[in-house]
């Protein structure tokens, strides 16, 4: 780098980065340090451009390990930054944009380094490298001994917090955010969960804590704003005709300059990753505060980047606040809601949802009492929909929003209020009205038989089935096809069950005498017969509490009654039969007595009458169905893979080799 530089190629090259990894120490006063910091560099957004940029860093950084304890070097670039960050917010204030750029140069190269640093050697390794300072003659050994390392998360976390974002601050205020994220990443070389460490301590107990609430409300309001990448005219124009000294110090470096502040934006040959992620402080600001926000309670204090998560309240909130919450803060609901209803295409805003749902009581209320629910909902059912194209951790999320969701009585109502015309992507049939209740059953019947299948997991099959039954009760004027799908989906679990039953039957008798050990068909057997149960169950909530309104779940019953024969004495399901045939032979008479060869007019409209006419009290009460989700013991186990996967698949300009990496598989992420 420096004022040439402009590809990384030319990197190992570099005259003043020999200097800054050689043996000779610089002086802070040098004007090499201006020099060096004033470069021309396209910033990579795309993983092939950063991979690139990362294999040119790994020799240099490893020769400035080598020479750092003489001449300290890095620990003189980490000041130099220092220094230029102290004025930023006056140089925002007076747009002055070379103080700036060269803030964000200084602090792209500390990253660069330090995600080296970080593969090659232990935190208390990495510690030293910032103490290292200049063995000059006579000098005492332990002169200036201040933390660098908090020096430099304490600075890079008020820089968040203190400058705004505009145009001319937006690189740096990314570059920031992602060092950040660099600094957390030892824990993707580590196989255990880190509870610990110099860097955890100081972001969780160190000068940083008083800033907690500021860094998780920017951090938001970052996710929130969606900024795309400023246009290049925003920078270094020419004051008046001929420049002006800015412009005169700019001019040879302007056009190159710009597409690191746009981080492959507009004009650069990256224009295809700027479309692909148009929002990398948006993004980078997610994933870091998903990092923080899942960090360990330590020993006698609790995660207090979660604590702000979990109790921020909205602007509109007049009332006093409690003191027993610490970092607590206001934010716009209104706001924060859109965004996360636009931006549910990404895992790591499905985290976001799920983390604010499960956690933050304000949040959930809030979204519960929306009356446009289905710009929420939606987006998560397509999500379900196009399973096969999800990873399993953003299905998972996904079904337990709505598991979360569907807890609320209110939010079971509304959703059969909520008409909706022309669904898209939902392929399988044209549905050109539907109600937003309908569609959701259809869609977690689909996720249901699609496990069956494919993926045959029974996390996913409670969840779904745990979602159904929690609704069930608040059935309303089912679409005719969402009626049938219940019914279908009952026919092939039916189907399996028998299929099952005659393994096990063929299995014990063709294995006479034989001692070798039989398939588990016994546990098969339970898995699907509790899936029946609760499909049973279901079905005889809906009837029990709401028979009078789903005409067509009745006639989808009527239509396919040979499929519950089988099971009316199956001592497992006798009791919750009982309904059913209740339901079954009332009906079957009143079409009886109707007469024969009945159009379906005609026969839904003897259901409608029948529904009126059929006393409550000849069903039999069941207790209600209701399931509460729970996070299991030791949730990061699950969540710090699950973030870490996402940063290294989707942090902008962030490239890992899989080599190395301990803390998930590489089919994982």
């Amino acid at each position: 780098m420096g004022a040439n530089t402009s590809q990384v190629s030319d990197l190992s090259d570099n005259p003043n980065l020999k200097t800054l990894v050689g043996t000779e120490a610089i002086s802070e006063n040098d004007p090499f340090w201006n020099q060096l910091i004033s470069f021309t560099f396209i910033s990579p957004t795309s993983s092939g451009d950063s991979k690139a940029l990362e294999e040119a860093v790994i020799p240099l950084a490893k020769l400035l390990i080598e020479n750092n304890p003489r001449t300290g070097n890095f620990g003189a670039l980490v000041r130099i930054f220092l220094g230029r960050t102290k004025e930023l917010k006056i140089s925002t204030e007076c747009q002055d944009q070379l103080f700036i750029w060269q803030a964000h140069n200084a602090l792209f190269m500390i990253r660069c380094l330090l995600k080296v640093f970080i593969r090659e050697m232990s935190e208390e390794e990495l510690q030293l490298q910032f103490s290292y300072q200049e063995r000059a003659p006579g000098t005492c050994g332990d002169a200036g001994r201040e933390d660098l390392l908090e020096e430099l998360l304490s600075n890079l976390v008020h820089l968040i917090v203190e400058v705004p974002l505009l145009d001319i601050t937006y690189s740096v205020l990314f570059e920031a955010v992602t060092t950040l994220l660099v600094l957390f990443s030892y824990q993707l070389f580590q196989k255990d969960i880190l509870r610990d460490g110099l860097i955890y301590q100081h972001i969780m107990k160190g000068r940083c804590l008083s800033l907690t609430s500021r860094l998780v409300k920017t951090l938001l309001y970052n996710f929130i704003r969606q900024e795309k990448c400023p246009p290049p005219t925003h920078i270094f124009e020419p004051q008046a005709e001929g420049g002006g000294l800015l412009y005169g110090l700019a001019s040879g470096v302007a056009s190159g300059l710009w597409s690191v502040l746009t981080l492959g934006g507009a004009g650069s040959k990256s224009g295809i990753d700027q479309e692909h992620n148009p929002l990398p402080l948006s993004n980078q600001s997610l994933l870091l505060l998903l990092v923080l926000a899942n960090l360990t309670d330590g020993p006698d204090w609790p995660n207090p980047y979660r604590q702000a998560i979990t109790c921020f309240r909205n602007t509109q909130d007049t009332s006093s606040l409690t003191m027993e919450q610490p970092h607590t803060f206001q934010i716009n609901f209104n706001s924060l809601y859109t965004a996360l209803c636009e931006q549910q295409r990404s895992d790591q805003a499905t985290l976001l949802l799920y983390t604010l749902l499960h956690q933050n009581a304000n949040m959930r209320t809030y979204m519960l009492s929306r009356t446009d629910m289905d710009n929420l909902v939606l987006p998560i059912l397509e999500i379900l929909y196009h399973v096969e194209e999800r990873n399993s951790h953003h299905v998972y999320m996904a079904l337990i929003i709505l598991l979360i969701l569907t807890e609320d009585d209110s939010f079971n109502r509304s959703i059969h209020e909520v008409v909706l015309k022309n669904i898209s992507w939902y392929s399988e049939r044209s549905l050109t009205e539907i109600s937003l209740g309908s569609l959701l059953i259809l869609v977690v019947i689909r996720t249901i038989q699609f496990n069956m299948t494919r993926t045959r997991d029974k996390y996913l099959h409670t969840n779904c089935l745990a979602a159904l039954a929690n609704m069930s009760a608040q059935f309303r004027c089912l679409h005719q096809y969402a009626a049938q799908r219940i019914i279908s989906l009952f026919a092939l679990l039916s189907k399996k069950h028998n299929k099952v039953l005659e393994q096990a039957t063929q299995s014990l008798r063709g294995r006479q005498g034989d001692n070798t050990a039989l398939p588990d068909y016994a546990q098969d057997l339970n898995v699907i017969e509790e899936v029946i149960r609760m499909m049973l169950e279901i079905i005889n909530s809906c009837l029990c509490n709401s028979l009078h309104h789903n005409p067509n779940l009745v006639y989808a019953l009527l239509y396919k009654r040979e499929l519950f024969e089988q099971f009316r004495t199956h001592p497992s399901f006798q009791d919750i039969m009982q309904n059913l045939d209740t339901v079954i032979g009332f009906f079957s008479q009143r079409l009886e007595q109707a007469g024969s060869d009945l159009s379906v007019e005609r026969v839904q409209e003897v259901i409608m009458k029948g529904a009126q006419a059929l006393p409550k009290d000849r069903l039999k009460k069941f207790p209600e169905l209701k399931f509460k989700y729970v996070e299991e013991d030791e949730p990061e186990d699950f969540f710090i893979p699950y973030v870490w996967s996402l940063v290294f698949n989707s942090g902008v300009g962030l490239h890992w080799s899989p080599h190395g990496i301990e803390l998930f598989s590489m089919d994982s992420g």
